[in-house]
């Protein structure tokens, strides 16, 4: 059976492994079941080929595709170049793809779509989503109730549909919190593979981020803890039963 490629973007470790161990346990998967690629760090490898593997799944992470690249860290250039590099194979084979908050300003971006900080970016907090027409029929949200909480944290936000997607599911704050291209390619704004514990290290991680004042960490943790988010999490594992080992 194909392994199933994770990206991540993360250049800190402790984020980067509570988020691989997160989409794990949320995707039922182990270790032996993935290809991980640190693309912050290490960029994509040598030799890669998406033919060896089954599905991917890009985690999340400080880049933003709307930063000027000039102003860009190496490892953030690293990221949004790595993942555009991928996505004109994903798309154009119609892959399947999961793009996790980072995966779906990078996706939108790619077809063509206008990703901003203009507005729609969302602090820490668990959003009310809401399924559409669209994504009652889709199968990756099948078991998914028509409203769920997802947890959110992020600056840019997609601005409108980009061609040839779906809209699956909307946000009071963000409308497009998850969308689809052709058949396979899939990304979320909210976070999929988190949970209250996941959220409350991040907000550690990326204190002095600028995603909020650090004073304001503990009541953020609280926040992140207030809603239920299990649903989200079926997303997640729809998406590895659906596609692995495609």
């Amino acid at each position: 059976m194909k392994p199933v490629l994770i990206l991540q973007g993360r250049p800190e470790d402790l984020a980067a492994d509570e988020e691989y161990d997160a989409i794990l346990r949320r995707g039922g998967l182990t270790g032996d079941d993935t290809l991980r690629v640190r693309l912050e760090r290490d960029g994509l490898p040598d030799g890669l080929s998406l033919d060896d593997v089954g599905a991917i799944i890009m985690g999340g992470g400080p880049a933003c595709v709307s930063d000027d690249p000039s102003t860009r860290s190496a490892p953030e250039t690293r990221i949004v170049e790595g993942l555009r590099a991928l996505l004109v194979d994903i798309c154009a084979r119609d892959l399947p793809f999961l793009g996790c908050c980072y995966g779906i300003g990078a996706l939108a971006d790619f077809l063509g779509g206008p990703v901003s900080k203009d507005r729609w970016g969302e602090g820490v907090s668990v959003t009310d989503c809401r399924v559409t027409d669209a994504g009652r029929a889709d199968p990756l949200l099948e078991g998914v109730p028509d409203r769920f909480g997802a947890l959110v944290a992020h600056k840019e936000a997609v601005q409108a549909l980009p061609p040839s997607c779906a809209h699956l599911v909307e946000g009071p704050d963000c409308p497009f919190q998850m969308i689809r291209h052709g058949r396979n390619v899939y990304a979320t704004q909210f976070h999929p593979e988190a949970d209250a514990a996941s959220f409350a290290l991040r907000i550690d991680v990326y204190a002095d981020r600028g995603y909020f004042e650090p004073s304001e960490a503990e009541r953020l943790k609280a926040l992140a803890a207030a809603g239920p988010v299990d649903a989200s999490h079926r997303i997640l594992a729809n998406f590895v039963r659906r596609y692995r080992g495609a």
